[in-house]
């Protein structure tokens, strides 16, 4: 059985881009024959996805607030394409919920930037890059301090590289609320997702069901559980830690931390802030969004397609299979997936090819001071 090629939904201008700068849009995803569905698609790529060796240089940086976060950096410093360092792109990653530049899907995706020649550098959400906690503040979906703290941050160093950011799950929602809250001053020249929760209420509701609760979570929120654990000398000065280490969803544990950690009525109030669905309109930078029709953790009847249609700038390629950060191909899919390369595609025409894909989301040129 021959899948059909997934559907690429974007503006005819943008469309045209991608079809002539990232070939795989065109080609038909054929997902690995032993692992069809959704849900075994994620399991699978969980257990057997190789984990490349990269050498990071982790960078501690202050936040106002007293906290700090930590940076991982591939410098990429033997790039033949781009030698001098001040002009060499950077990739920055945001990794997804319980995620870090340790995971499978950030190794390979700095694979894919450093073998083109560019720089990385992996954003860890606070308390989950191994560093201390200094404050009781964590991350959240809907807040983006920290991530323009980064951004700042990686463009004082390298004032004259271009930035591209990639968010993973959490990481996309994130990237996406950033983007739509920075606007024309985001500090980056392109954004690319995987996987991105489009509307946080459905996806618990989705998560929820019975099975899935099972697969994926139960396990999450262990995970989550386990990072306040680590960090609960500094945490129960403002929440009830074992009152939160007794949430059995997500949503259970956000109502019970994420929300009151930041400041929301009701997680509900939090997961309709942290839905990046409606805030699409007012990003302006090119966007590429990869999505799977069978992703647990974000249901089709989720995904904005009547909005990304009616914006130049966002383009969305959805696949019928994939489930949640996978798209595994082949007969035994442990290296480079579909995934991989529509990441690598993309981020090399957004840097390369900065008029055109400008020009192709009806993004105007700033005129040289």
């Amino acid at each position: 059985m021959v899948m059909k090629t997934p559907a690429l939904v974007s503006s005819k201008a943008f469309s045209a881009f991608l079809h002539k700068h990232c070939p795989v849009v065109s080609e038909p995803f054929i997902p690995t024959p032993w692992c069809w569905g959704g849900r075994i698609q994620t399991l699978v790529c969980a257990i057997l996805k190789s984990k490349p060796t990269v050498c990071y240089r982790n960078e501690l940086i202050r936040t106002v607030d007293g906290g700090q976060i930590s940076l991982d950096w591939v410098d990429n410093r033997d790039s033949a394409e781009y030698p001098e360092s001040s002009i060499r792109p950077t990739v920055l990653i945001l990794p997804g919920l319980t995620g870090n530049s340790k995971v499978s899907y950030v190794r390979h995706a700095i694979n894919q930037a450093t073998r083109r020649g560019y720089r990385v550098v992996v954003f860890n959400n606070r308390g989950l890059g191994g560093e201390e906690l200094l404050t009781p503040v964590t991350y959240c979906a809907a807040n983006t301090s920290d991530l323009e703290r980064v951004v700042l941050h990686v463009n004082g160093l390298y004032p004259h590289a271009p930035v591209l950011g990639a968010g993973v799950s959490l990481g996309g929602m994130l990237l996406l609320n950033y983007l739509a809250r920075k606007r024309t001053e985001s500090g980056m020249v392109a954004g690319f997702t995987i996987s991105v929760p489009w509307n946080a209420l459905k996806s618990a509701a989705s998560m929820e069901e019975p099975l899935n609760w099972l697969l994926f979570n139960k396990y999450l929120t262990n995970g989550l559980c386990q990072a306040v654990t680590r960090h609960r000398k500094v945490l129960e000065k403002v929440v009830d830690i074992d009152h939160v280490l007794k949430a059995q969803t997500i949503r259970e544990f956000d109502e019970r931390f994420t929300s009151l950690l930041f400041g929301y009525k009701s997680c509900t109030d939090y997961y309709h802030d942290a839905s990046p669905d409606h805030k699409l309109p007012n990003t302006a930078v090119p966007i590429m969004c990869l999505n799977a029709a069978d992703d647990p953790f974000s249901p089709q009847g989720a995904f904005p397609l009547t909005t990304i249609q009616s914006l130049p700038n966002v383009a969305m390629l959805l696949t019928a299979h994939g489930g949640h950060i996978a798209f595994l191909q082949g007969f035994f899919p442990r290296g480079e997936s579909y995934m991989e390369r529509l990441f690598g595609q993309f981020v090399q025409a957004a840097f390369e090819h900065p008029k055109d894909i400008k020009k192709a989301c009806g993004i105007k040129e700033k005129p040289s001071s």
